[in-house]
């Protein structure tokens, strides 16, 4: 979803979004409140962290800034998986690859989100499918290196 649908779905959530002076991190949310840096150059970019503040939203409870917490470092696994659900998801990756995409440059492009958030997004999956997962009528192999495959049926 592009960082307008992503507006507008906080604020159907009656979610303030605004760009603020952040120092070290990209995005956070407190509250009902989300603060985007600034001097983020890129809609695409706002897109895949405004996508991460909400799957927050969605998933997570209390303060974990601490990630040296086990608990805390979970919340913010379960709001990154969100979001590369939201932005992506493997049904994502199938359309890029139907749509001839041939390498990250080109899959980030087509899904528009960053190459950065792309990798996070396959690593994040090849981790919680390992080698390959089978989807409708598609294979979409993580490992050695991502490939997607349909099946002759």
């Amino acid at each position: 979803m592009d960082y307008e649908g992503l507006l507008a779905e906080a604020h159907g959530l009656d979610l303030i979004v605004k760009e603020a002076h952040l120092i070290g991190n990209k995005g956070r949310i407190k509250g009902n409140r989300i603060a985007i840096r600034q001097d983020i150059p890129t809609l695409k970019e706002k897109s895949c962290i405004l996508a991460e503040e909400l799957g927050h939203y969605y998933t997570s409870c209390g303060d974990i800034l601490d990630q040296s917490k086990t608990g805390s470092r979970k919340q913010e696994h379960k709001a990154r998986l969100w979001s590369y659900n939201r932005q992506i998801g493997l049904m994502g990756i199938i359309k890029a690859y139907e749509a001839r995409c041939t390498n990250i440059f080109e899959m980030a492009e087509y899904l528009d989100v960053t190459e950065e958030f792309l990798i996070e997004t396959l690593d994040c999956y090849r981790s919680k499918y390992g080698q390959y997962i089978e989807i409708d009528s598609y294979i979409v192999y993580f490992e050695p290196h991502l490939g997607v495959f349909k099946m002759i049926q």
